[in-house]
């Protein structure tokens, strides 16, 4: 998701509220701590020099009851974060504490935004030549093209 979505999606926003994949949600206490902007540059295994940069939000879990993130405090927070950090339409990339700090992309889903598990990847498979999964096939008699199962004198 990028910047502009959410914002689109807090202006009419009843409340904030963040779940995890797997239905978990992000306790109603938590704090937006950082918005920000991360610049990562770096080479790939196949040499290859690359740049991203990411918002980034940073949640956390505090035992703070008594005060609740609205859409429009967090809509207050990105625009500061606009105007002085020069923040460009970017993807947004969440920062959630569980047993270490996990990076998330993030998703929607028409009531709660949605913390989505980022996996890593090769980005330079055509260097690596990390063999690809094989596909699994039946096995098919070629004389009369049935399927070979035992018994059926196929094998």
């Amino acid at each position: 998701m990028k910047l502009s979505q959410i914002k689109t999606i807090l202006e009419t926003a009843e409340a904030v509220n963040f779940r995890l994949e797997n239905g978990e949600t992000v306790p109603e206490q938590f704090h937006v701590t950082e918005v920000g902007i991360i610049t990562k540059d770096f080479i790939d295994c196949g040499g290859k020099v690359r740049h991203e940069k990411v918002a980034n939000f940073q949640l956390w879990d505090a035992d703070d009851y008594e005060h609740r993130l609205k859409a429009g405090k967090l809509l207050n927070i990105i625009s500061l974060s606009e105007q002085i950090l020069g923040m460009e339409d970017l993807e947004i990339e969440v920062e959630y504490q569980s047993a270490t700090i996990g990076k998330y992309d993030l998703g929607f889903d028409g009531k709660n935004f949605v913390l989505i598990a980022k996996t890593t990847a090769c980005l330079a498979m055509d260097k690596c030549r990390v063999p690809q999964e094989k596909q699994k096939v039946e096995m098919v008699n070629l004389a009369n093209g049935s399927s070979c199962t035992p018994g059926g004198g196929c094998c």
